[in-house]
């Protein structure tokens, strides 16, 4: 049955695509200095604390400010209550600077969607929908504001070549997570032959088709939860749903679009993750920045096999320069004034 839905499914998106625009896109010339784009990447932002980071974030004139997820912090069933904390976001003075003069597109976690780990059960994720849109500007008249779910995508072009953002949403088909048995624990995966959803049959579909496009250099995937970081360690992830991970691997593995990587928030946390076996021929990355306004430092990091470097607790935000004719992308770790924490290069071939 959820193959056949699937299939069905599969049939109605690619009819839909074949008149359909590219959703949002830029094209800057001139936005490209010494053939270097960059763009920041940041999650997890509690409108009532302190926001130390937009100064220095503008400071890298980004090309494009991508949230991660948890731009606000709203847990609530009150609409009136989270269109007034993304209100108190949208206007503070950091973030208000670098919005006049930056880009800003991303996509939602579990606490701008209004609910600590919250999934498809939760009841003004339609709403909820509405808000998440005013704050990123899109037009009332935007065919997105129609979709059940946020994901979408958002290309960057310039002279020299073009950059795919693939937004995801983790939480408006996501299926129960499980409840841990160990008190230490809040989550434990699900078993292999478990079919709850963690996309969503129409957001598969759509990812499978995003990812057959073949004209841009570099293709980033917006998750919000991390894929590749599968430890033990009772939060949320990818693996507890263990039959939508391996799908996730096949479908990376069937993609015919260049150069992906994965962006990741939620964990309060940043570090960068590497599957050099992923089977894409290149090195499979998710980096993960979260932690804006905070972090928990009292905790250690957990084990994560696939950790390149160390890893910080610190208020961090991510920046990603594309260098374009080269094929070469720098990731950096930075913090409080600016801080360099790590700094990752990877060479692609194509």
């Amino acid at each position: 049955m959820r193959q056949f839905l699937v299939f069905a499914l599969g049939i109605m998106v690619l009819v839909s695509c074949k008149n359909a625009k590219e959703q949002s896109s830029d094209q800057n010339p001139s936005a490209a200095i010494n053939d270097t784009l960059t763009f920041v990447f940041a999650s997890c932002n509690d409108q009532e604390r302190e926001q130390p980071l937009w100064d220095p974030i503008i400071s890298h004139k980004p090309a494009l400010f991508v949230w991660g997820g948890d731009n606000i912090y709203s847990d609530t069933r009150d609409s009136s209550k989270m269109r007034a904390d993304y209100e108190k976001q949208f206007k503070q003075p950091g973030y208000a600077k670098l919005r006049q003069q930056t880009k800003v597109i991303g996509t939602w976690d579990d606490h701008d969607y209004g609910e600590n780990d919250a999934g498809a059960q939760y009841p003004m994720k339609i709403k909820a929908s509405e808000l998440f849109w005013d704050f990123l500007e899109l037009p009332k008249t935007d065919s997105l504001r129609d979709q059940p779910g946020v994901f979408h995508t958002y290309v960057y072009q310039t002279e020299q070549g073009s950059v795919k953002f693939i937004m995801l949403d983790t939480r408006y088909y996501r299926d129960p997570l499980l409840k841990s048995d160990d008190p230490d624990k809040r989550y434990t995966p699900w078993p292999a032959d478990h079919d709850g959803w963690f996309l969503g049959p129409l957001q598969w579909v759509w990812l499978e088709n995003q990812l057959q496009d073949t004209a841009h250099d570099f293709t980033f995937i917006v998750s919000s939860v991390q894929f590749l970081n599968n430890a033990d360690h009772g939060w949320e992830k990818w693996g507890n749903f263990p039959a939508e991970h391996q799908k996730m691997y096949e479908v990376l593995q069937g993609a015919k679009s260049k150069n992906i990587i994965l962006l990741s928030g939620d964990r309060h946390h940043a570090e960068m993750s590497k599957d050099d076996n992923a089977g894409l021929g290149y090195p499979l990355l998710d980096f993960t920045s979260s932690g804006l306004t905070h972090t928990f430092p009292g905790s250690p990091l957990e084990p994560n096999e696939y950790r390149w470097g160390e890893g910080t607790k610190a208020i961090n935000f991510g920046v990603i320069k594309v260098h374009q004719a080269s094929k070469t992308i720098v990731f950096e770790i930075r913090g409080r004034d600016n801080v360099l924490i790590e700094s990752f290069t990877q060479q692609y071939s194509e």
